[in-house]
This record gives C-alpha cells, sequence and structure tokens, in this order.
C-alpha cells in the first residue's frame, strides 16, 4: 500500500510525498515550489496572528491583573494554533525533499505528536466554548459560579491531558518509513495496515471531528432557541449587548474551524476504499490540508474582524512607551535646572482601564 497514506492527522502531506514517489511524481514543480509557497504564506502569517493574540492578551491581564474566562480559551486556542503551525516549516521541507526526512526518529515522533495533538486540542477547546457560551446565554445567572477563570484552567488542563490520551497510537507508532532513492519519510505505521487504516480513520473522525461537531450543533441550537423564545427576567441590557457579542464570535470561530477541516476528514473516509489515488485526489487533499492550516491563520483576524473589545485590547497592548524629558523643579543647583527622562506608563494605564472597563468581557 505504498499508494495510501496512514490516515492520521500528523503530516497530512503523507499521501502527498507517497503519491509523488510511487505514482508517477505527477507535478514536481506543484510539490517543490507552488505547495510550499502557498504553506509558507500560511505560516508566516498565522504564527505573526496567533502570537499578537496571545501579546495582547497577555499584556491586558498584566495592566488589569485579571484574566476573564473567555481570554484563557481564547488565549489557549491561539497557544494550539501557533503550535500546530510550528509544524509548517517541516512539511514545507518535506516537500522541497521529495518526502524525504532527515531530522531523526525522535523528531518525527516529536513533530508528529505535537500535530496531532494540536488538532484534537483545538476541537476541544471549541467545545467547551461552546458549552461556556450556553451557560452564559441560558443560564447567566445560576452558574456564574462555575464560570470563573480557575475552572476554566482546570478545564482547559482536563483537555489537555484527554487530548495527550487520545494520541497515544500516534506517540506508539510513529516512526521513519523508507521511500525510494535511499530516503526515508516520516509517517504513522500502523501493525496491520489492512484493517488499523479503517479503524484508526474511524477513531479520529469520531474523537476529533464527528462527535464535538455534533456536541457544538445541539449547544447552539440550544442557545438559538432559549434567545428566541426565552420569555423569563433578562439580565441588564449591558450585560446581553457585551454576552451577544462573544456568542457571536463563539459561533464565528466554531463556524470557520468545521468548514475548513471538513473537507479533509470526508476525504480522508473517502480514501478508506481508494488503494491507488490519482492525481485528482491528490490535489483535492492537498487543499483539504490547506484549509486546516488556514484555520489556524484566521482565528486571529477573525477576534479582530468581529470583537471590538479585542480591537481595543489589540490597540492598548501595541501603543509604544512614549517617553519625554521634563523639567525638575527641585533642582539643587543653583542656576540652573535638571532634566529627567520620564515615561508616561501611568497615563498608559489609565488609558487602558478606560477603554476596557472592569466588568467587561467577561461574558
Amino acid at each position: 500500500i505504498l499508494c495510501s497514506p496512514a490516515p492520521d492527522f500528523a503530516f497530512r502531506h503523507t499521501l502527498t510525498l507517497l503519491t509523488h514517489w510511487e505514482c508517477g511524481g505527477h507535478d514536481a514543480y506543484y510539490n517543490n515550489a507552488i505547495l510550499p509557497t502557498i504553506f509558507g504564506i500560511i505560516c508566516f502569517l498565522g504564527i505573526m496572528g496567533n502570537c499578537m493574540v496571545i501579546y495582547t492578551i497577555l499584556k491586558k491581564t498584566k495592566c488589569r491583573s485579571k484574566q476573564t474566562v473567555p481570554d484563557i480559551f481564547i488565549l489557549n486556542l491561539s497557544i494550539v494554533d501557533l503550535l500546530f503551525l510550528v509544524g509548517m516549516p517541516f512539511l514545507i521541507h518535506q516537500l522541497m525533499g521529495n518526502g524525504s526526512w532527515c531530522f531523526g526518529a525522535s523528531m518525527c515522533t516529536v513533530i508528529t505528536a505535537l500535530d496531532s495533538n494540536s488538532q484534537i486540542v483545538s476541537t476541544y477547546i471549541l467545545t467547551v466554548m461552546t458549552l461556556d457560551r450556553y451557560l452564559a446565554t441560558v443560564h447567566p445567572i445560576r452558574f456564574n459560579y462555575v464560570r470563573t477563570p480557575c475552572v476554566a484552567t482546570v478545564v482547559i488542563v482536563l483537555v489537555w491531558t484527554l487530548s495527550l490520551l487520545t494520541i497515544i497510537p500516534v506517540w506508539m507508532y510513529t516512526g521513519l518509513m523508507p521511500l525510494p532513492g535511499g530516503l526515508v519519510g516520516c509517517a504513522l505505521l500502523l501493525p496491520d495496515p489492512s484493517t488499523n487504516i479503517y479503524w484508526f480513520t474511524l477513531y479520529q473522525f469520531v474523537l476529533a471531528f464527528a462527535l464535538p461537531l455534533l456536541i457544538i450543533c445541539v449547544v447552539f441550537f440550544k442557545i438559538l432557541k432559549h434567545m428566541t423564545t426565552s420569555v423569563a427576567p433578562l439580565p441588564p441590557r449591558s450585560l446581553r449587548v457585551r454576552t451577544k457579542k462573544v456568542t457571536r464570535t463563539a459561533v464565528a470561530i466554531c463556524l470557520a474551524f468545521f468548514i475548513c477541516w471538513t473537507p479533509y476528514y470526508i476525504l480522508q473516509l473517502v480514501h478508506i476504499g481508494i488503494q491507488n489515488p490519482n492525481p485528482a485526489f491528490s490535489y483535492a487533499y492537498n487543499i483539504a490540508i490547506s484549509m486546516g492550516y488556514i484555520n489556524s491563520c484566521i482565528n486571529p483576524f477573525l477576534y479582530i474582524v468581529l470583537s471590538d473589545t479585542f480591537k481595543r485590547q489589540l490597540i492598548v497592548a501595541m501603543r509604544p512607551v512614549h517617553r519625554k524629558f521634563r523639567v525638575n523643579p527641585t533642582s539643587t543647583t543653583e542656576g540652573s535646572v535638571s532634566l529627567r527622562l520620564t515615561t508616561d506608563r501611568p497615563q498608559q494605564d489609565q488609558s487602558s482601564r478606560e477603554l476596557l472597563p472592569a466588568n467587561m468581557a467577561d461574558h
């Protein structure tokens, strides 16, 4: 099955490199130039955008000494996206090197596990974000004691732990596989590919895509139903407005995720019945891979476009510290004055507090 890739999360370009080697190398220029260029652009924009989000949230936390529940989820989602994009330079190197892996077996396992874990953590974080939106919208007062930064941090730790347990097969079976020309590639080497590929494909599809998608759709349906039919006493208008805005952002993030990743998972299922993928299937698979990475790239821009609060936070975080000279009126030298270099950091902190009211973003 040299033309059949291991259907894992990690190094989703396995199909590309194997098809390139064993099925004719149908378009070397596409594999060695066009695709690496596209991936390089995605990688650069995604790393810059997610670093910007992480810096903005950490800077806000430093200024206000308070981190909200949405902050914790968005921060971790950006960290996951950043870790996911870290694997792209290795992908690009393999594409430009005709599928060869020259970083050793240990790095193959580490990068593959990092890629797989990032993908699963992203899905699980989106699921808990959706559940948080449900509590904030449907039960804004009843479960307010649950929606605390402490509880959110514990949930995030559990999500990461569950993801690491989910990718145990990746840790166990990732390794180097021989390629023509004396080269080696990095892939998931299952013990009995004829049957293991089928079950592993279903395993990853259910745990990392179908089940989270089902939960998210059901929860958002309940949120929508509540917002259109609720006759219960409403919380203050300012709280309702903030809740709707944060919920809108969460919906957009989840929708973008599943739009970008659905083609990949569909092609994984289709590939179960394909022994020798043709060039058309390989091109479609590459597009699906690109869309998956694009999702990690566009999330920061979704925050900027959809959240006025985040835009204000970004402006405050990126504002340079202004320094100025001023006359020291307590000069001890007669007939002279001294100039002292000072900063207006207190004023900046004050402006940050003015732009970011204390009760903002908690919902």
